[in-house]
């Protein structure tokens, strides 16, 4: 290499630039893997449902795979399918235990029905861990009384890892 350059010297008098392609790979390479760290991607999808004002926060973790709940005004929504109805954000007394008030049946009958899927899948795939996960999102106008239900019921369900989608203020 050396010896091509100093040949293209001789040829060429006023040339005093020669490209150095070690450096300039080196440099990209850097690039590269900081770009490659930087970027972040999650595979979850998360989109409120219409009509649905999320609560905001400064709190910033990336979203988890689980099951999907929504609790709006209108209803609890476990993966899209509406399971239990409501009224203004208030839940009716039928549709809770009578010696518990904070259980509710259809929720739980819902909930036990997705769990009992991933036991049965854990059992027959040994790589695949069921871990209770649920990503809840609630609308910020509803009671903490309904969502604290919401909460026990899911916990009695096996779910008891819940995490909140919030809108991020930043």
């Amino acid at each position: 290499m050396r010896r091509a350059v100093e040949k293209m010297k001789a040829n060429n008098k006023r040339s005093t630039f020669v490209l150095q392609l070690t450096a300039m790979v080196d440099m990209f390479t850097i690039i590269i893997v900081f770009l490659l760290k930087s970027y972040s991607t999650s595979a979850v999808n998360i989109t409120p449902q219409k009509g649905l004002s999320l609560p905001e926060s400064v709190s910033i973790v990336h979203p988890v795979e689980g099951i999907k709940m929504v609790v709006s005004l209108e209803g609890i929504f476990v993966e899209d399918k509406k399971v239990v109805t409501l009224i203004d954000g208030k839940i009716d007394f039928t549709e809770t235990e009578a010696q518990d008030r904070d259980f509710i049946k259809k929720l739980f009958k819902e909930l036990d029905s997705h769990a009992q899927k991933s036991m049965d899948i854990q059992k027959e795939n040994k790589e695949f861990q069921f871990e209770g996960k649920i990503v809840m999102q609630a609308d910020k106008k509803l009671n903490y009384k309904l969502l604290k239900k919401v909460m026990y019921t899911s916990s009695l369900a096996g779910y008891a890892d819940l995490k909140m989608a919030t809108l991020s203020l930043e």
